[in-house]
């Protein structure tokens, strides 16, 4: 038992893949995993406003259409993530970036219910008796815990080993929205050397004025490609991600707290009362 233990809390922590793996879809929770609405009518709308503020120039907006800028920021941004940024930790910040565009929402009042269920059942008949519920348990995370409490059955030593994968999973979620600010802090830089490139071949022409006014204008459109893509989607993603961590954060720690007083051997009533601060505050609609 003990050996099983110890292969368990080294092993890669759920928790860290929560954000990319939906469980399957149940009466409580999770909630099957659905596209993220917000998200992608987040970036619908700041691209059709800034395309909106470039058409209200008068501009054609095929004069925004340079693909030698478009290669320098974009190649650029690419090349510097592979350099700032381990393979292993890249690969994970763009495979969060892909499970940024799926959600599912934890029923946590739900959870809290079935926790308490757990605690009853453990104060009839010990914390033995829990195991055959484990496998039926909706959230993984509470499988993982649960499985820990029953091999451990110590207070203490779970509560060091959640909390030891609680706070990697935080470190993971940094690591992964640092990866995009990197890369955001750059992008304007690379958009001023296309404009700078732009301006050089503006310079060979510099006899022919009329072409020199619209090589100007065109060359800086290269910094237009750096700020959109560093404060239209790197930044603001680096953003969600961490939003999204601390909003999993909240649901882990509800687990972690749950299994740690089912281990205590508290009443399931006292549990629910605990577990209670973890529920979203709802909007009062009491008059002043």
């Amino acid at each position: 038992m003990i050996q099983r233990s110890i292969v368990l809390a080294t092993a890669p922590a759920v928790i860290v893949r929560e954000p990319h793996s939906q469980a399957s879809e149940g009466n409580n929770h999770p909630r099957a995993a659905r596209v993220d609405l917000f998200l992608l009518g987040g970036i619908a709308i700041a691209l059709v406003a800034v395309l909106l503020a470039l058409r209200s120039t008068g501009v054609n907006l095929s004069y925004f259409l340079q693909p030698t800028g478009a290669m320098i920021v974009l190649g650029g941004s690419a090349g510097v993530m592979l350099i700032t940024t381990p393979r292993h930790a890249l690969v994970h910040a763009l495979t969060r970036i892909a499970g940024l565009l799926s959600t599912s929402e934890v029923n946590r009042e739900a959870l809290i219910s079935e926790i308490a269920d757990l605690a009853r059942r453990a104060r009839r008949g010990g914390m033995l008796s829990v195991e055959p519920a484990i496998v039926s348990a909706e959230h993984p995370l509470l499988r993982h815990a649960l499985t820990l409490a029953v091999d451990l059955n110590n207070h203490e030593e779970l509560r060091s080993v959640l909390e030891a994968e609680l706070h990697m999973a935080e470190r993971q979620g940094e690591t992964d929205a640092k990866t995009l600010e990197v890369a955001g802090g750059f992008a304007p830089t690379l958009g001023i050397i296309g404009t700078v490139i732009g301006l050089i071949q503006v310079l060979q022409q510099f006899s022919n004025l009329s072409s020199v006014g619209l090589g100007i204008g065109t060359a800086f459109v290269s910094t237009i490609y750096g700020l959109a893509l560093a404060n239209l989607l790197l930044l603001p993603m680096a953003h969600r991600i961490r939003a999204r961590v601390a909003e999993n954060f909240d649901t882990q720690e509800l687990i972690m707290e749950g299994v740690l007083a089912i281990v205590e051997n508290l009443h399931p009533s006292l549990i629910q009362m605990r577990l209670s601060s973890f529920l979203r505050p709802t909007a009062s609609h009491d008059t002043p």
